[in-house]
């Protein structure tokens, strides 16, 4: 055994930060006082400190202290100021003999009891018994009634809960297969809308290449010169084909994005039903193990003043609501869905056929505008022949005048070397005869001869050069019109040929 001081000792060693009930040699003699220790500082009067303090908890109790009542405190010296009697005095019989010892007598013979009043006192004692054990009796009998009564509000208290349990349980694993089979049917859904996603987007891609065609095509048609760069129906068809592949490739991207709106919205109904699900398999687990329990289960214990605790966040109306309202969404947005996968396929196979046709337009406006060039072409080269033979005849034609000018050369140098020999005649002779008259009429007529010659000259040699412009305005004209049936037979149907999104139909 040791003793207090050691006691004392080891109590400091184990806990050296407490100085509580240390020996009078080891108490300071100044400074602070003994702190308190550190564990009465979360101390509580409270069973489970996690529940809320009620009012009526925190009202404390305490007996009033007890003191015995003497003489001294009803002694004249100590009674209240105004009162008008007197205060009332116990006698005191231990020291009251002593200081009067004749009263003794009297006060022993007072002290005595009568037979009446022993008998009346057993009789009370009797009546007293019977009055206890019939009460004790009848409390006997209501305790065993209570104990009956509340053994049987326990069992039907239980066996109402229990059902409870498997009304609820029942209740959640309907719940719960409703939520599994719209989420099937979600999910399925889903996986066909990414199909659709995916069809929308290549499509998108098909449009790529009848656009850049039909932009190429405009641009080899820049290439025209002359006239031939006409804004004719050629043009205004591949202006439309552009403008309805952009609108097109507008659409499709709008619905593109609707798309992927809508499988976020499904996606965010998916979670909703996988996240409830979840909870729902959950909450079977505990409910099963909750319902499968009984007075002889293992694991049950006292949990004091957990059904005051109510962490419920909803009652049985709005959980059910709250999963009839999950169940709606998922259907509704699959209702969206199939809608809008009933919409994409509708707009998809519009624009491809669209597509389609202003190609086919294009093309056969292609084939009408080659078909009038080739036309316009063989014209211009049979009036480029018909220039050409003129050319060759007006050319033979002024050669011909040439030769005539120049033959009349010598006529007119004899008619004038006649009049120069007869100018040397002498006297009379000088004679302004018929033969003079007739000379100088030849001379005049061969110069008049040759100025009318002179001009027809210079009107073919005018006209020569009239048809040489021609001709190089008809070759000029011929060489753009070869060119732009070139660009349109070659450069421009060569390209389209062939449909670039022939599978575009198949959506």
């Amino acid at each position: 055994m040791f003793t207090k001081f050691e006691q004392t000792v080891m109590y400091s060693q184990l806990q050296p930060w407490s100085m509580a009930g240390a020996p009078p040699c080891m108490e300071p003699v100044s400074g602070p006082s003994v702190p308190p220790r550190v564990g009465t500082s979360y101390q509580t009067t409270h069973p489970h400190p996690w529940r809320p303090t009620l009012s009526y908890e925190m009202i404390e109790v305490k007996n009033l202290p007890e003191q015995p009542v003497t003489n001294q405190l009803v002694k004249p010296c100590f009674a209240p100021s105004g009162m008008t009697t007197e205060p009332l005095t116990f006698p005191n019989l231990v020291t009251g003999f002593l200081r009067n010892p004749q009263h003794g007598a009297r006060a022993a013979l007072y002290t005595r009891y009568t037979s009446g009043e022993w008998n009346n006192n057993n009789l009370t004692k009797y009546a007293e018994s019977n009055i206890n054990r019939n009460q004790s009796e009848r409390i006997r009998n209501d305790a065993v009634r209570l104990m009956r009564e509340t053994d049987e509000k326990t069992s039907q208290g239980q066996r109402d809960a229990g059902r409870r349990l498997g009304e609820r349980i029942t209740d959640v694993t309907f719940w719960r297969n409703e939520l599994n089979t719209e989420l099937e049917k979600l999910i399925s859904e889903s996986s066909a809308f990414t199909e659709l996603k995916r069809k929308c987007g290549k499509a998108m891609l098909d449009l790529e290449a009848p656009l850049h065609i039909a932009q190429e095509c405009l641009y080899h048609r820049e290439g025209r010169a002359g006239v031939e760069k006409v804004h004719d129906s050629v043009e205004k068809a591949l202006l439309l084909e552009i403008d309805n592949l952009r609108n097109s490739r507008q659409r499709l991207q709008d619905l593109h994005e609707k798309i992927t709106r809508q499988a976020n919205d499904c996606r965010a109904a998916q979670h909703l039903l996988e996240e409830d699900v979840t909870h729902k398999e959950s909450t079977l687990g505990i409910d099963s193990v909750c319902h499968q329990l009984n007075n002889y289960s293992r694991g049950i214990a006292y949990y004091g003043g957990i059904e005051k605790y109510d962490p419920t966040v909803s009652t049985q109306e709005s959980w059910a609501e709250a999963s009839s309202q999950r169940v709606s969404r998922s259907q509704a947005e699959r209702a969206k869905l199939s809608q809008l996968r009933s919409d994409a396929e509708t707009t998809v196979n519009a624009i491809a056929t669209s597509v389609w046709d202003h190609w086919s337009n294009t093309n056969n406006a292609l084939d009408r505008r080659a078909q009038e060039m080739a036309e316009s072409k063989n014209k211009i080269q049979l009036h480029l022949h018909k220039v050409q033979q003129e050319l060759f005849d007006l050319e033979k034609h002024i050669f011909l005048l040439q030769k005539a000018i120049q033959d009349k050369a010598n006529p007119l140098k004899v008619a004038q070397t006649r009049l120069e020999s007869r100018s040397h005649r002498e006297g009379g002779e000088l004679c302004k005869d018929y033969a003079q008259l007739r000379l100088i009429q030849e001379v005049q007529d061969i110069k008049d001869v040759v100025n009318s010659l002179h001009t027809k000259l210079q009107e073919a040699e005018a006209q020569h050069q009239s048809l040489l412009k021609t001709r190089s305005t008809l070759e000029v004209d011929l060489r753009n019109k070869v060119n732009a049936l070139f660009i349109d037979r070659e450069k421009c149907m060569g390209l389209r040929r062939s449909f670039p999104v022939n599978n575009m139909i198949k959506y």
